[in-house]
């Protein structure tokens, strides 16, 4: 199967641990030396609407993705101290 980013970006990332969504994809981040994408960014959310800024961004590196549903991209675990950015 395969996809593109436009495609990835439509999907909700849920953690199968808990059950939480993370948000959507945002960008990949990609190694320019092996040409593979190493990880999925997912942009911090707005604090009070921007006036407060972001908060930080999730970096889920690419072996930690489960399953790519139709809908939706399941996670195995998150790392919540890894923050990108």
């Amino acid at each position: 199967m395969d996809i593109c980013l436009w495609d990835l970006r439509k999907k909700e990332l849920v953690c199968l641990r808990d059950g939480s969504k993370l948000g959507y994809v945002d960008d990949v981040l990609i190694d320019m030396d092996t040409k593979a994408v190493k990880a999925l960014i997912v942009r911090g959310r707005l604090r009070l609407f921007g006036l407060l800024g972001r908060e930080p961004d999730l970096l889920i590196p690419w072996d930690e993705i489960g399953v790519i549903g139709n809908d939706a991209l399941l996670i195995k675990e998150v790392p919540c101290e890894q923050r990108f950015f």
